[in-house]
């Protein structure tokens, strides 16, 4: 691991010594482990860029690339680039054709980048990605012939992948018509799986991509690959600014002056045979917080296939009842064994369970990306205590680590498993908790649901980041395709709303409006439930019981109990209420409201007669009849408190 640079050279958007431009590229990764930034780095190089230093620093296997800092993301965005940053790309570029002993734009031996946002806050999914840059007819030849057996296959997806990618972030067009390409192209091969197509139906599949641009945006596909890298760059910089990044940083009141880095990394290839795989890992399960790697990965994929939920990814780890050879730990050992490796040395160095993206090429394991994952208010609750009780953090940092809202969703009622419930399809347990409402199949429809007062589960064949409003907006989210760490799972995780993934059984018509499953069609406005616990998908709406809370519940009220200077009361004003204050611990009633001993169904009645009576007598015979079962409530509610204090507000009727 190398010494930092000095502080000069890591200056955001300042000048250094002799009035030069300002450092705006950071290198990392490599064989040596270099890197000019890190993780205290976040403001500058954006939490993905932070990351990949780190863990170059840690010794971790980084590709190498360099980010782009978010000051010239800003400049970008005013319409030109900043002083010096092309030549600083450019020598940047130079250090990384070193590293890996190719040259960008070569047709012999081609080094191919990604590149990839990463805001100084975690926005899964909502900013863009190109893979594959750097590659055209010359190159895809290079390419093949580089790799050797089965590279004119590998070469070709490649390819297929890079157009559509660039030409619906960098020229932007609708990503559809190209799957439309993509679908026919399958028909006529007679396969489903992109997997099955040869290098020759690929080609084909390129061809017409190319034709469709050509067409579509007026213009050829660009060749040259120091035009694709720049018309990348200032893509990825303008993400920050389209309409999910914008909805995104709204719902979750993320600044918007942060801005988005870019990072240029050397790619490699988790689509060149079977002994390749592209995945997600958490360290610790993001939906009960279990200490247990959990994750998923797909053989012969690149990453895009496993968070766009286009298809249905494997388990990283064996679990009970999986068929047999079906997990990477069966069918990649040493793959396995060096990620856990890196999952234990990641969490010990940020001590929180981290997300992790990697890519296994060739049997060898690549780290692409690590944060702090995404998990379930449950699971946020067991890793904090955890953490404390292994001597990871200390207890005050646990309790800083829950927010206010993950207690809140662990109060609330979940599915009642004796009530009667028809269940027409299973998937994944994407998200956990239960939600029913109205079957909805656009982000649009839930929104507009949301803005009347009414539940939505939105339905898709898979959820993309355009879809994050309505993702807010719905009560549940049900999707066809996709795994545990899909864009759905993920988004719905960290948002706290149920989710159910890899349905496969459903069949969704968006446009048509229903789904079918288990021989029953659901249209748009029927209700069903979804439990994204256990993935059942439900006809109807379904009872639901108070939850029971965790020993980790009780153990970190009681740090809490500790540390606290304020003392906490309840606003009750029945029995059940007072009583349900003091199974959570209140110290009291700071306000009984006595209006609010009425609303049950007789008592209404006699309050209303009270309220409209026009003079002493008509106000005195109602009131005679409150007056016991009024008594007999601050009885109770007295002996409930067992000498706490109570605060009591007079009669306050609303008129």
């Amino acid at each position: 691991m190398n010494e930092r640079p000095p502080h000069s050279d890591r200056r955001e958007g300042g000048g250094t010594a002799g009035g030069a431009p300002p450092k705006y590229v950071y290198r990392f990764g490599g064989a040596h482990g270099y890197a000019e930034g890190d993780a205290s780095m976040t403001a500058v190089l954006g939490g993905k860029g932070a990351g990949l230093a780190e863990m170059a620093r840690l010794g971790l296997p980084v590709p190498p690339g360099f980010t782009i800092a978010t000051a010239a993301g800003r400049g970008v965005a005013g319409g030109g680039l900043p002083d010096g940053l092309e030549e600083q790309v450019a020598a940047a570029l130079e250090e990384v054709e070193r590293e890996t002993g190719r040259r960008f734009g070569d047709a012999a031996n081609p080094l191919l980048v990604s590149v990839r946002s990463g805001a100084p806050v975690s926005m899964p999914g909502m900013m863009d990605t190109v893979l594959n840059l750097g590659l055209n007819e010359a190159t895809v030849a290079g390419l093949a012939a580089a790799v050797g057996e089965g590279g004119e296959r590998f070469a070709r997806d490649s390819y297929r992948r890079f157009v559509q990618m660039y030409s619906n972030v960098v020229l932007g067009l609708d990503h559809s018509a190209f799957e439309d390409i993509l679908d026919a192209v399958k028909d006529e091969e007679d396969t489903a799986q992109d997997s099955a197509l040869s290098a020759a139906a690929l080609a084909r599949v390129a061809a017409r991509f190319r034709a469709h641009v050509e067409e579509a945006a007026g213009h050829p596909f660009p060749d040259d690959p120091e035009r694709q890298l720049w018309g990348a760059i200032r893509a990825v910089f303008a993400s920050w600014n389209n309409r999910r990044a914008v909805d995104y940083r709204a719902i979750h009141g993320v600044p918007e002056n942060l801005g988005t880095a870019v990072t240029v990394q050397a790619m490699v290839f988790g689509n060149m045979g079977d002994d390749c795989a592209t995945g997600v890992a958490f360290t610790r399960h993001p939906d009960d917080g279990s200490r247990t790697l959990f994750g998923e990965f797909l053989v012969n994929a690149q990453g895009e296939d496993v968070v766009a939920g286009l298809r249905t990814p494997l388990s990283i780890a064996r679990a009970p009842g999986m068929a047999g050879g079906s997990s990477m730990e069966e069918r990649m050992p040493a793959a396995f064994a060096r990620l856990q490796k890196v999952g234990a040395i990641l969490e010990r160095h940020w001590r929180d369970m981290q997300d992790a993206e990697f890519t296994v090429e060739k049997g060898r394991l690549f780290m692409l990306q690590t944060r702090p994952g995404k998990r379930s208010a449950r699971a946020a609750l067991k890793i904090a205590v955890d953490m404390a009780e292994e001597g990871l953090i200390d207890r005050d940092t646990a309790l800083c680590r829950i927010e206010a809202g993950d207690l809140d969703r662990l109060l609330h009622p979940v599915p009642d498993p004796a009530a009667p419930r028809r269940v027409i399809a299973r998937g994944l347990p994407g998200s956990p908790g239960a939600a029913s409402g109205a079957a909805v199949f656009t982000a649009d429809e839930a929104q507009a649901l949301a803005a009347e007062g009414r539940a939505a589960i939105l339905v898709r064949p898979e959820t993309s980041p355009e879809d994050i409003h309505g993702m807010h907006s719905a009560a549940g989210i049900l999707t066809r395709h996709g795994g545990q760490t899909s864009h759905a799972a993920l988004v719905a995780r960290g948002m706290g709303r149920p989710c159910v993934t890899g349905a496969g059984a459903i069949r969704v018509e968006c446009e048509a409006g229903f789904f079918a499953a288990g021989g029953v069609t659901v249209r748009r406005g029927a209700t069903i439930t979804i439990d994204g616990s256990t993935g059942e998908v439900i006809l109807g709406e379904v009872a639901t019981v108070e939850p029971q809370l965790s020993g980790e519940f009780a153990t970190l009220m009681a740090w809490a109990d500790r540390r606290r200077r304020l003392r906490v009361r309840a606003n009750a004003e029945t029995p059940a209420d007072a009583a349900k204050a003091r199974e959570f611990g209140a110290e009291g009633i700071g306000l009984c409201r006595t209006e609010h001993m009425f609303f049950e169904e007789e008592r209404i009645a006699a309050m209303r007669e009270v309220i409209l009576a026009e003079d002493e007598a008509g106000r005195r015979a109602p009131l005679a009849r409150i007056l016991p079962v009024q008594r007999a409530d601050f009885v109770e509610l007295f002996r409930i408190m067992a000498g706490l204090p109570v605060t009591v507000r007079l009669l306050d009727p609303p008129l």
